[in-house]
């Protein structure tokens, strides 16, 4: 009997080759779609699964007020709060402190590597993560000062295949490391990448005599702990919220700092906050392109419902001659299911073939390294599997049971006629499909909108044709490195095509981390004092900038106090949130600056230092003459190689042993807004793929709709009408269907998209034309999609169709 519903059904599937071609791409394509789309989800879902202890591991969040309000977030917070967590709740197991080192150049044997990714980590580093140690010993490794514990591929890169621990290692030529362990190179899917990690007694070391160990307000410090078994951490939180508050009662600034336990496995898709250890992922967008994947897998699903209903005349008088020989309703529902069955099949082996082809651009799209070993991962058949059962299931089920719920005395009189549920069904189903096309495609829209909105905002800061070096690698007691900064500026300065050089902590695209509170007016009281982002620059970087003064001055070496680090400047949100309406008031004014006093000696113009997504800050310039930062070389757009190797020359003479690193600022900046346009275009490239399947449904829906109205065509003809009103009259009904669908899909898109901008500080306007537009080319791509079928059948001869009546 299988063997025979397996005939049955592939008789079928070639018999209506348009149908099941319509059919079998459509269900390809939504497959497809989703099983690349879930591989990325599952990939962001799946970080920290390689810690077997993630579920008891939280990060404390640190949260600054000044006055009650809110002034930063922090993932790196004060360095004391790990050791004294420890000492008063006996919740804590162990705890481990991690703070990240500026690049480094590391040296053995005539061997020197460039380091980014490496941290001073504390000795329970390797007690609470499954960072899995392939050499040393976990219980001593990071114990000592002046000893590291090396990635496998960077010990590799030093050392070769000799045995790496017990070496001695340089950092920057001034401190010698001992290597105690070497450990497997960290899995993709952590927020924690690291190169090497130091031990943190040797932080301690470097800065004494301070003790950050008491340090409250002393920030940076990434600190994790791991909790007994069957604590609560809310619970945890409370009683932390309690000591905390006993720390800064005494605090006359008004400030206070509120602490969060933040579980692991939340971290890469649900922080975003100073001093991440990486740019996170985004868990809305994530789940958002999960709704995608079953919208386009969804409509595809529905594609089959409606056109197996829609073809039920035609299937009645099989059935009423299998019920009349005397199949029973349970073999005919079988029947279809198995055809169901197999439809799904050949979509799922054209699914894979897509998958295939489609991985490289997948990559390039969305930033992943998916490879054809992916066929080898059993979530990937996992996902195969459900999808392929799953569509199975429920595109088969509703129509077997419609076709084998007819009567055989009734269809073999003739008298079937179609359905008014089954009609209404297949209209709704039209209404969801194309309300889900809508509503993506206006979130396409509103996406790509934002994105132009931001990129084509003045900044309020000039960063075109600006080359940014990254900063040279120096020891911290150079006492020479200003007079080479000095030197180097002075030979760039001599070349045709370099207009200005600037050095800064910081530059233009990246958030400050320097954070400073308690910033107040001379002779104000404590609780005053408030917390401002600084940038550390020299004399130039306001004019090489194009930075707009509002009032005052730019620094200046021929005033005395500006050279002797005393000199500030403002922006406007800094001046407001000092307590002026104008910034002429600000001017002159002497603020205390942790310890010491400043003059305010200008006011520039809010600018963007970061992208759109963030709000303007209240930002301070602070004149460090010999701030060791990036170096800003604003260069004639000519010839543009030739200078990038004049600056090298210049570079390699005065810093011979820094590596020589660039970037163009301007692309820089824009690699900010990197995440929403691969998101746009991941929206964008999808949404099509669901438009796509909705009108192949479409397509097959009017091929059958007209078919069965033949007749009434051809006599429409007859009686004087013309190819455009025939055309019309079939049209008018698929379109009435879109417009319901537009108000089922505008509201909804309307408060999805509203919720998404808020996102962002600055944000487009949602103009009526952001619902309309997609409304128009729903429309006409509905109607270039019928009416191909339906000028054919205005043009057929009526007599054709009418002479068997």
């Amino acid at each position: 009997m299988l063997k025979n519903y397996f005939k049955i059904a592939w008789r079928n599937i070639t018999r209506n080759q348009v149908f099941s071609a319509i059919n079998i791409m459509g269900l390809a394509i939504g497959i497809a779609a989703s099983l690349l789309i879930f591989q990325y989800v599952a990939f962001e879902l799946s970080y920290e699964n390689t810690q077997t202890k993630a579920d008891r591991i939280y990060r404390v969040q640190q949260d600054r007020y000044n006055d009650g309000k809110l002034s930063t977030q922090w993932a790196a917070g004060a360095f004391a709060i790990g050791n004294k967590f420890k000492e008063a709740f006996e919740e804590v197991e162990a705890y481990v402190k991690l703070t990240k080192r500026n690049a480094s150049v590391l040296e053995t044997a005539g061997k020197s590597v460039k380091v980014t990714e490496h941290y001073y980590a504390s000795s329970a580093y390797f007690e609470i993560f499954s960072t899995q140690l392939i050499q040393g010993d976990a219980r001593t490794a990071l114990v000592e000062p002046n000893t590291v514990v090396l990635s496998e591929t960077l010990a590799h890169k030093l050392f070769g295949n000799e045995d790496a621990v017990g070496k001695t290692l340089m950092m920057n030529q001034v401190r010698a490391f001992k290597v105690t362990g070497v450990y497997k190179d960290m899995p993709a899917n952590t927020h924690l990448k690291a190169a090497a990690l130091y031990s943190y007694a040797t932080y301690v070391d470097i800065v004494k005599p301070s003790n950050p160990e008491d340090g409250w307000q002393w920030d940076g410090c990434l600190t994790y702990l791991l909790l007994r078994p069957g604590t609560n951490p809310k619970q945890l939180e409370a009683k932390i919220s309690s000591l905390v508050a006993a720390v800064y009662k005494d605090v006359k600034d008004g400030s206070k700092a509120v602490y969060t336990l933040k579980p692991l496995k939340d971290i890469h898709l649900y922080s975003h906050q100073m001093m991440e250890a990486e740019t996170n992922g985004n868990g809305s967008t994530v789940y958002l392109l999960m709704g995608i994947a079953l919208f386009i897998v969804g409509i595809a699903w529905i594609n089959y419902i409606n056109l197996a209903t829609a073809r039920a005349i035609n299937r009645a008088v099989e059935v009423g001659v299998r019920k009349a020989v005397g199949s029973q309703r349970s073999q005919l529902i079988a029947q279809f299911m198995v055809e169901s069955l197999l439809l799904n099949a050949m979509a799922v082996l054209l699914a894979l073939f897509l998958v295939v082809f489609a991985i490289p651009l997948f990559n390039s799209l969305t930033g992943q390294h998916l490879s054809f070993s992916l066929l080898g991962d059993s979530l990937f058949w996992t996902v195969l599997a459900i999808l392929f059962l799953t569509g199975s299931f429920l595109s088969g089920l509703y129509p077997a049971f419609v076709l084998s719920n007819f009567k055989p005395v009734t269809v073999l009189k003739g008298k079937v006629i179609s359905s008014r549920q089954g009609s209404t069904l297949r209209k709704s189903l039209v209404v969801v499909q194309f309300a889900a096309s809508l509503f993506l495609l206006v979130g396409v829209l509103a996406v790509f909108r934002q994105i132009q909105f931001m990129r084509s905002q003045q900044l309020g800061i000039s960063i075109d044709q600006t080359l940014v070096l990254n900063p040279p690698i120096v020891v911290s007691h150079d006492s020479t490195f200003l007079r080479k900064q000095e030197a180097f500026k002075k030979q760039l300065l001599q070349e045709t095509a370099v207009r200005s050089v600037t050095v800064s902590s910081v530059v233009p695209g990246e958030p400050s981390d320097w954070n400073a509170g308690g910033i107040r007016l001379k002779g104000a009281d404590e609780k005053e004092g408030k917390q401002y982002r600084i940038i550390g620059v020299d004399y130039d970087y306001v004019p090489a900038y194009s930075l707009k003064l509002l009032a005052g001055r730019n620094f200046s070496p021929d005033f005395g106090m500006d050279g002797n680090d005393g000199a500030v400047i403002f922006n406007k949100t800094a001046v407001k949130q000092l307590g002026f309406d104008r910034p002429e008031e600000a001017v002159g004014k002497i603020i205390f600056f942790w310890g010491n006093y400043m003059r305010i000696e200008g006011v520039v113009d809010d600018f963007h230092q970061q992208s759109l997504h963030e709000a303007y800050e209240p930002l301070i310039l602070r004149l460090i003459p010999d701030v060791r930062g990036y170096v800003s070389i604003r260069v004639s757009p000519d010839n543009a190689n030739a200078t990038i190797a004049a600056v090298q020359r210049s570079w390699n003479t005065i810093f011979p042993s820094s590596p020589f690193e660039y970037f163009f600022l301007d692309q820089h900046f824009d690699e900010q807004y990197r995440t929403d346009q691969r998101f746009g275009k991941v929206f964008g490239i999808f949404t099509a793929l669901a438009i796509l399947v909705a009108c192949l449904g479409l397509f097959g829906l009017a091929s059958f709709t007209i078919v069965q109205r033949t007749k009434e065509i051809s006599i429409r003809k007859i009686l004087g009408a013309s190819v455009a009103e025939i055309v019309r009259l079939l049209y008018r009904e698929f379109a009435m269907l879109i417009v319901i669908a537009f108000f089922v899909a505008t509201p909804l898109a309307w408060f999805s998209i509203t919720q998404w901008l808020k996102g962002y500080a600055f944000r487009t306007t949602l103009y009526w034309w952001l619902f309309a537009l997609p409304l128009a080319l729903v429309l006409v791509i509905a109607f270039l999609t019928v009416s191909f079928q339906s000028i054919r059948a205005a043009l057929a001869n009526p007599v054709d169709s009418l002479r068997s009546e």
